[in-house]
Order: structure tokens, then sequence, then C-alpha cells
């Protein structure tokens, strides 16, 4: 399969830099906008002084503002509810996200449920596709998911503890404000997790079935070798803007389309992912440094020339050219070592999760059962269990 053949437009305007967030009502008004919803999570933005900032600078331009926080990481849809009941009797015609990508996927979620009829789960489910919406800006304060600049949203339904994803060019966020010094006082797992976010949504891009993709791979490396690069930085210097402006930059190329353009992407891991987010509410970076090293081990002799690639490139082994599945292996083996590293857990135990639980996780994984789960190599119900054993302990053999 050669590259794929592809129509792309990312209409999100950027503005980047020491301040960006300043110049929020002022880009909101000129649009032509009146009530704006201020969407956020906990107490960190209103304790930072973030929130009132912003408020203020919505209110000098003239914008009434409407507010709702409490968003939870693996945001769950009965605030989605709430927010899509408060904007329609408030009569809001923007949402404004300040936060991650928690906070970002639920304002997608109340901006294309406000104007449809039905349930706005229809539209993780499949069983609707979204046809308008509400514009949707970003103020990032967690260079992570990549929500900022992508057209998917992952959401939580508490009953039954469903997580599941929405994609559509029409929750492409209007405009995004990316200030570096706003993740100075990130806590360090929270950038960890972070880090780890954004190298699985270049990784789930780079594994792909798609041949004669030199450019992109080229893309897709570069980035990652930015993010092995800054994330300690980030850890070790919390003020580094340099390592903290090029993590925040990585975590937007990394899912706003531009490095998987004309290949295809397999994204089981995040999918296997999910089933222990919702279940477990670890973090969803803390996850896939679980789940990824599992994945890669179990997938190794599908292409065991494009794992080597990602040992030789992206984590600096040697080549052995009579034995390459030595090569990927340590690939392999060194992405798990700099998850550890950084703080992130790699095991089912050091999150929580339970080996007995393993078939409720698989029975519970988003797919259609006769094509498998993911594009690199799909997956059966069987294999993504295979999986999950593998994450259950760190002396794994490649099966």
């Amino acid at each position: 399969m050669s590259m794929i053949n592809f129509r792309f437009c990312a209409p999100t305007r950027y503005i980047f830099g020491v301040d960006a967030q300043l110049g929020v009502g002022e880009a909101i008004a000129s649009l032509g906008k009146r009530r704006v919803l201020l969407h956020y999570g906990g107490q960190s933005a209103q304790k930072s002084g973030l929130l009132g900032e912003v408020t203020g600078k919505l209110k000098e331009a003239g914008l009434d503002v409407v507010e709702l926080g409490g968003v939870q990481p693996n945001p769950r849809d009965t605030l989605i509810d709430e927010g899509i009941a408060i904007c329609r009797e408030r009569d809001v015609d923007f949402i404004l996200a300040v936060g991650g990508g928690s906070v970002i996927d639920s304002a997608k979620a109340i901006a294309i449920g406000v104007p449809y009829e039905g349930d706005f789960w229809d539209f993780y489910t499949g069983q609707a596709a979204p046809s308008a919406a509400l514009p949707v800006g970003v103020v990032l304060t967690l260079p992570a998911t990549g929500s900022e600049g992508s057209s998917r949203s992952v959401v939580t339904k508490e009953e039954g503890l469903l997580k599941r994803r929405c994609a559509s060019d029409l929750i492409r966020p209007a405009i995004a404000w990316l200030n570096p010094t706003l993740t100075y006082t990130l806590p360090p797992y929270q950038t960890a997790c972070g880090a780890t976010d954004i190298l699985s949504h270049v990784i789930e891009r780079y594994f792909t079935p798609t041949e004669g993709v030199s450019l992109t791979d080229r893309l897709c490396e570069a980035v990652m070798l930015d993010v092995i690069q800054n994330a300690p930085i980030a850890l070790a210097q919390p003020t580094d803007y340099d390592a903290r402006a090029n993590l925040m930059w990585a975590g937007t190329l990394a899912h706003n389309d531009v490095v998987g353009l004309g290949r295809m992407g397999d994204w089981g891991s995040h999918s296997i992912e999910h089933e222990l987010s919702a279940l477990y509410d670890v973090a969803h970076g803390a996850g896939l440094a679980v789940i990824l090293p599992a994945w890669m081990r179990y997938q190794l002799d599908c292409d065991v020339m494009r794992f080597a690639q990602f040992a030789v490139r992206v984590w600096g082994c040697e080549m052995d050219f009579r034995n390459p599945k030595r090569t990927a292996i340590e690939g392999i083996d060194r992405m798990e070592a700099w998850f550890r590293s950084i703080g992130m857990p790699t095991t089912f135990a050091e999150i929580g999760a339970k080996e007995e639980d393993i078939p409720l996780l698989a029975s519970k994984v988003d797919m259609d059962d006769a094509k498998g789960l993911g594009f690199f190599r799909p997956l059966s119900r069987k294999d993504i269990e295979a999986v999950y054993r593998l994450a259950c302990n760190r002396d794994r053999d490649v099966c």
C-alpha cells in the first residue's frame, strides 16, 4: 500500500508565546460573538489567577461570561449534558476551554451537543455524525492530548464506565492560545503523563502498513526525538522556557494530523488503554506507558524492520543486520526504560489494574469484531487479552 490519497484542512489559529492568552477577549469579539461559556476543571486555574485573568479580558472586550467548572480527568457525560443545557438556556455562541485535554474534549462534546436534537452520546457510539457545532477556543495549560488542534474528542459515560471517541473536523478549535509559561507549575507527574501521551500519538501513526511514506516517517521521528529530549529537561528544570515551549508545540503537531497525512495509523493501543483509564480512572498517559511496550512486544513479528528502524532512528540503537529482531527489542527496552526514567508506571500493578479484570477489559474495548482492532496488524479480543497479560509484569516474553 503506497501513500494514501488525503484531504487536509487545519483551520485552527494558533497564538503562541508568552502572555498569548491576554488577547483572548479581543480575538473572540472579532468573530462577532457575544456570550462565552468558560469551561474549566478544578481549582488550579482559579488559584493560579489564570481564570480571573481570562475572565477579565473577556469582559473588557464586552463579552458576557457564563462559567462551568468541574471537569474531571476522563471527562464525564453528566457534566457535558449540564453544559449543553446551560448553552441553550443562556444563548451561548462560543465555548472557551481553559485547561488540558479533558476540559477541551468536554468543551467539544458540548459544542456538538447544543445544536443536536438527540443525545450527544450518539456521536460517540457512531449512531450519528455531527452536522453543526458551536465554535471552541482553547487556553492550553497542559501539553498532552493535542486536543487544542485535533478533530477528536474522548469522553466517558458514567453508566457502564464506557470511554469512547468522536472524530469530526467540526470540533477542531477555532483558536488556540499557547503560552508555555502556564505550564511551569505543572506537577512532575502531569508533565510526564503529558509527554507520554504526545509520544504515543506519534507512535500510533508511525507503526503503519502504508509504504512509501518516508517524509512523514522523518516528521514523526523529529517530534518523537524532541519529546524524548525535552521532557527530562522540563522535569529537572520546570521553568526552562525552551523545553516547555518545544513540548507544547510537539503536543500540537503530534495530533493535528500533520505527521499522519497519507498513512494509515494503528490506534489499537489507545483503544486498549481507554478501558484502563475508564475502569481505574488512571491518567491516560500513565496507562499508555503500561500498554505501549506490551503492544509492541506482541506485534513485533508483524514488521520487524519497522521496529528496528524505530529503535535506530528514535532510540539510538545500533543496527544488528544479522539479527534485526535483537535491535527491535532493544528499542522497545529503551523506550520502556525512558518511561520509567520520567516517573511513569510500566506494569498493571503500578496503576492498580488487576489481572483478573482482563476478560472484562477486553470485552469492553470498542472495536469491530469482524475487522479486528487497529490497522498495523488487526487484533482479536483474544489478542487484546494477550496484550493486557504482557502488561502485567516487566519480565515479558515476546509472543
